[in-house]
């Protein structure tokens, strides 16, 4: 099995390659998510998803003796083709916490990272690092491929990921693609209604795959695409047997890897000057998001590109939090795209400016403000929604269940108060 062991702390990654090329790409996934998770792109932009491991292993099988020699030269000789005519190499893993990679024990092993302070090498301080240690986990990856620079597509809290690795070391990408990406902290809060809180509820108490199947389905994907129909059955009825599938036969992810990477992104940010070096380090962004995702909602991924324009670029698509499921050749070919743009060294305003109206899809060039102004400046409301913006969503949930829980005891107070009856004349 492929392991890239991470020095020093006896921590493993497990990853998985596919395909052939010199344009290599990176893959890293979301909370609580497995390698697999980007088999729907691996298929897109190899058109196979045998692991190369598989293929070395057959080549290397006894059976494959006799015909070794003439297989090898074959197999080599395809792969020095695809090298020459541009081919892709993808690369996928697990994050630690998740899937086949290790899993740490204590909170710091996912958020805290010990580096020298500038007063003495043998002094060390422990910081808070946010998504850091997952970044730096990425970049020992990139060593052990021996990857000079390769483009990196990450999703979710891979998203997060990916920031703070192209922040950190900046000449390693050569390109940059956010899907369904939030700032963290706050921004990872979904929107608060009935839906998501029952969603939220159900989550925590499911304790089999059954239950976390039902859940994750109406998390992932939007009811339009669940409803759609493949042959006689419901895409939800198919979706629901894989993940049932899938939990049993890998087993939900454990209690200390959920918590350490949920306390990852609440503690993920960007600050000025790491938005500054993704800014100025000249590869190219592609922001991708769904309109209808839940859990990371539309506006965070908007100011997002809106800090890293013009050399970001927002692609909205129908679609829910695992909109590269939900419409793959969409996705792909927004990946496409930024990788042929990379490779033309296509400059920041030539890629922004770029627009495209396909059905079903839009990618939006321009910087988009999310202030509605009019003639008399900026709405009041919009200023009240900025301020909040920077309080804890917490404080004010729990602000708004006080105030709701105080007006249904006044309720309450009003119809157990007795009513005074006038006495009648006889």
């Amino acid at each position: 099995m492929p392991y890239c062991e991470l020095s020093g702390n006896g921590i493993r990654l497990f990853y998985r390659r596919y395909g052939h090329g010199s344009t290599k790409v990176l893959c890293i996934i979301g909370l609580a998510g497995t390698h697999d998770s980007w088999r729907p792109q691996i298929k897109g932009l190899i058109g196979d998803l045998k692991p190369r491991e598989e293929e070395e292993e057959e080549a290397a099988s006894p059976g494959a003796e006799e015909a070794g020699g003439r297989r090898s030269d074959v197999a080599d000789q395809k792969r020095q083709e695809e090298e020459e005519e541009g081919g892709i190499e993808v690369c996928c893993f697990d994050n630690r916490g998740a899937g086949r990679s290790s899993v740490p024990t204590t909170k710091s092993d996912y958020t805290w990272s010990i580096i020298p302070t500038s007063n003495a090498l043998l002094e060390q301080k422990k910081l808070k690092c946010r998504t850091t240690i997952m970044a730096k986990d990425a970049l020992a990856l990139l060593d052990h491929l021996g990857w000079e620079k390769a483009h990196v597509f990450g999703h979710s809290m891979g998203a997060m990921i990916a920031c703070k690795l192209a922040a950190m070391a900046p000449e390693r990408i050569c390109s940059l693609a956010l899907l369904s990406v939030t700032g963290g902290g706050y921004e990872c809060f979904p929107k608060i209604d009935l839906q998501t809180l029952s969603l939220a509820f159900r989550f925590l108490r499911a304790k089999t795959p059954e239950e976390r199947a039902s859940v994750d389905l109406e998390t992932h994907y939007t009811k339009e695409y669940l409803d759609q129909y493949v042959g006689s059955c419901k895409r939800r009825n198919i979706l629901y047997q894989e993940y049932v599938k899938t939990l049993s036969s890998k087993g939900m992810q454990s209690a200390i890897g959920f918590e350490g990477q949920s306390n990852a992104c609440w503690t993920h940010s960007l600050t000025s000057n790491e938005l500054r070096t993704i800014h100025t380090s000249g590869f190219l962004v592609s922001v991708i998001h769904g309109r209808c995702d839940i859990i990371a909602q539309l506006e965070h991924a908007r100011r997002l590109a809106e800090k890293l324009h013009p050399v970001a670029k927002m692609v909205e698509l129908r679609g829910g939090h695992l909109v590269n499921h939900e419409r793959p050749d969409e996705i792909n070919g927004a990946l496409m795209d930024l990788i042929k743009a990379s490779k033309l060294k296509l400059k920041p305003e030539e890629w922004s400016s770029f627009a495209v109206k396909q059905s079903g899809w839009l990618v939006v060039g321009e910087q988009m403000p999310l202030a509605k102004r009019n003639n008399h400046g900026v709405s009041p409301l919009l200023i009240m929604f900025n301020l909040l913006g920077k309080l804890p969503l917490s404080c004010i949930y729990f602000f708004g269940s006080f105030i709701m829980a105080c007006e249904n005891m006044k309720n309450s107070f009003n119809i157990l108060k007795p009513v005074r009856v006038a006495a009648l004349d006889s």
